[in-house]
This record gives C-alpha cells, structure tokens and sequence, in this order.
C-alpha cells in the first residue's frame, strides 16, 4: 500500500521538531568581562541584549518548528472537513507568524543570523493526499507531537536561557500550545 504523500510530508515535519526538539541541551554561556579596577560597575548592554548560546538555539530552532507548523496548519486550512481543525490552523499561523518575526528580529539584534522561512509551502494541491476525517485525525495528531516538541525545547530556554525577552515567549509558547494540545486532544476524541 502506497502512503498518502501528505503523510510523508507531515511525518518529516513531524521527525524534525521531534529532533529539534532535544538541540540546545548544552548551554555555552558567553563570556563575561571583568571590569578593570575603578570603572563603572554599570552593565555594557541592556538587559535585551544579553544572552547566552541557549537564548540563540532556541530562537534558530523555534523558527525552524514554527515554520513548519505554519506549513502543516497551510494544508490543514485547505484540505481539512472539520470546520474546527481548520479555525485551529488559521489561530495556529495567526498566533506563531508574529512570533516567527519577534525571534528573527532577537537575533537581528544580537547580530546573529536568524534561519531562513522561505521554502515553507503547502501540499493542498498534490494527488493523493488523505482528505476529510482522517487528515483531521492526522493532523491533530501530528501537531500534538509537534506542540509538545515546542514545549520541550521552552522549557530548556527557561532552564538554560538568560535573556528575559526570550524566557518571556518561551513562557508564552508553553502556555498557548499546551492549551492547543488540550484542544487537539478533545477533538480526536469528536472527529
């Protein structure tokens, strides 16, 4: 039996927030300066701009697993039956394409390269894709793992990171998916 292509597509996504999920497990702190005796004990940068190496892995990484979030909530949108899943798909691209922005714009700041959102493109289109309820029941099912692959890698930004901007939308990230999980759950179980 050949697999729809949608599934390959989502099972990719899928593996590659799981695998993004463990990155940033290692925390290398940059170095701070000793200041010379009699200067000022002022801090050199704004509490903005100091970070450590796990602030910069995790802002490089959730943009990577928002974007494909964002690509798998494009095809939910146009190949979804349920008028739920496709509502939840249209909050998930509302909620996490301004968040994609906000990291990229960190990392502009700290001098940091942000990695690239293009290539992230639905498949509605293709032949072959699993339709109606069972897309519905995929998707949901993927995008729990794919949630929980982001609340894992926030809560190792609120465990290793330093900047407080950061913590704050890991906290925010923690907060918004886990109550979409939530609502995943509970449409499995209509759907």
């Amino acid at each position: 039996m050949r697999i729809p292509r949608v599934v390959g597509v989502l099972a990719a996504t899928a593996a590659v927030g799981g695998l993004l999920a463990g990155c940033g497990s290692k925390t290398a702190t940059r170095p701070v300066a000793t200041p010379l005796p009699g200067a000022s004990s002022a801090p050199a940068t704004s509490p903005q701009q100091q970070h450590n190496q796990a602030d910069v892995v995790f802002l490089q990484n959730m943009i990577t697993h928002h974007t494909q979030a964002l690509t798998m909530s494009q095809t939910a949108r146009t190949q979804a039956s349920s008028p739920q899943v496709k509502d939840l798909a249209g909050r998930i691209e509302t909620e996490q394409s301004p968040q994609i922005q906000q990291m990229s714009g960190l990392l502009t700041e700290w001098g940091v390269p942000a990695p690239s959102t293009a290539g992230a493109m639905g498949h509605a289109q293709m032949p072959g894709m699993v339709s109606g309820a069972g897309f519905d029941r995929m998707f949901l099912q993927m995008m729990i793992v794919h949630h929980q692959g982001a609340v894992d890698m926030s809560q190792t930004e609120l465990a290793q990171g330093s900047n407080p901007t950061t913590h704050n939308l890991a906290q925010q990230i923690i907060s918004a998916q886990q109550a979409e999980i939530s609502e995943m759950q509970t449409l499995l179980q209509v759907i």
